[in-house]
């Protein structure tokens, strides 16, 4: 397939002029699986490149049902009527049909999704581990160099592979509901760890008084953990995103937690340590997809993956032989 020369400069010029449906085709391009596609992504990409690092990176995760989409609405709010773009990538459940997203952002985020300074992005998951999409990063620079100073990133509610996302973002938030203390004992200790926030939903009504207790009980439970930054300690607070109670002290928070990272340099290592660990994964994901589609493993496949579903042979002896096919030629 001939490629158009002039669609990689139009993209480029596109998205550094703030267009929205530039953007947006770069996006879908990079999460493409032709070849072709890939490769025109990966020219915008490399030439934005220097476009992009100038945002504040935000990550948010918690269970299903704690509120995030409506927590993103209002905090997202907020940070418009600040001054600021804001970017949402939210990773959505994947359909087992199409492998499409099941929800999207006019659905989750209705009045955010009409606001002109925002861009909303719902990507399907595909079974992706870490509770984010592939091509998440790629699509988190691709609103950096289209001018978007603050990207959220909201990831699935699967539960503890959902930590992935902490990797890629600066400031970590774990949303949760009012809980006692026999919930806060089922909260996973690696994604509390992981944790820079964590802001406790639906502080309203009849759940106001919980609210207070599940923000002492989970203040008390990251005082125990070691802190990830040594300019930084976990902070707990309490919100309500249907009143706004408290949107404003978490926006305040997310600053001042830029502001001292960034100050101890800590969030310019962080961000190298995560540019480094993406190549890794790149590699790993590559290689796997070109395993796949080798013409001398892939009608193998199927059969090794009955011998090892029978017995008939280990999984390490299946694995060994067809990577020997692989790397044979």
């Amino acid at each position: 397939m001939t490629r158009d020369p002039d669609a990689a400069p139009d993209l480029i010029a596109g998205i550094r002029n703030g267009d929205r449906r530039s953007l947006a085709r770069a996006i879908t391009l990079a999460e493409s699986t032709r070849a072709d596609h890939r490769e025109l992504a990966d020219e915008v990409l490399e030439t934005l490149l220097p476009d992009t690092g100038r945002s504040r990176r935000i990550g948010i995760s918690g269970p299903p049902g704690v509120g995030k989409s409506t927590f993103i609405e209002a905090f997202g709010t907020h940070i418009i009527d600040r001054g600021h773009r804001l970017a949402v990538l939210a990773i959505d459940p994947s359909s087992r049909r199409t492998g499409g997203s099941i929800l999207g952002d006019k659905t989750r985020m209705a009045e955010l999704s009409h606001r002109e300074e925002a861009f909303i992005r719902p990507s399907p998951g595909r079974g992706h581990l870490g509770g984010v999409a592939r091509r998440t990063r790629e699509a988190m620079l691709l609103c950096e160099a289209a001018g978007f100073d603050v990207v959220i990133i909201e990831t699935i509610g699967v539960g503890q592979s959902e930590v992935a996302v902490a990797d890629m973002v600066d400031l970590f938030t774990l949303l949760v509901s009012p809980a006692g203390g026999d919930e806060l004992q089922g909260i996973k200790r690696g994604i509390m760890e992981l944790a820079d926030l964590v802001v406790v939903n639906k502080a309203d009504g009849d759940l106001a008084a919980a609210a207070g207790r599940s923000r002492a009980d989970h203040a008390a439970a990251v005082h125990l953990l070691r802190p990830r930054w040594q300019a930084w300690a976990t902070e707990v607070m309490a919100c309500s995103a249907l009143t706004g109670l408290g949107i404003e002290e978490i926006w305040d928070a997310v600053g001042r937690f830029i502001d001292a990272v960034s100050a101890s340099g800590e969030l310019a290592e962080a961000r190298s340590r995560q540019a480094t660990a993406w190549l890794w994964s790149e590699i790993s994901d590559t290689l796997i997809d070109r395993f796949r589609a080798d013409p001398g493993v892939a009608p193998m496949l199927a059969e090794a993956e009955a011998a090892v579903a029978t017995g008939r042979h280990t999984p390490t002896h299946a694995a060994r032989m067809l990577l020997d096919r692989f790397t044979a030629h």
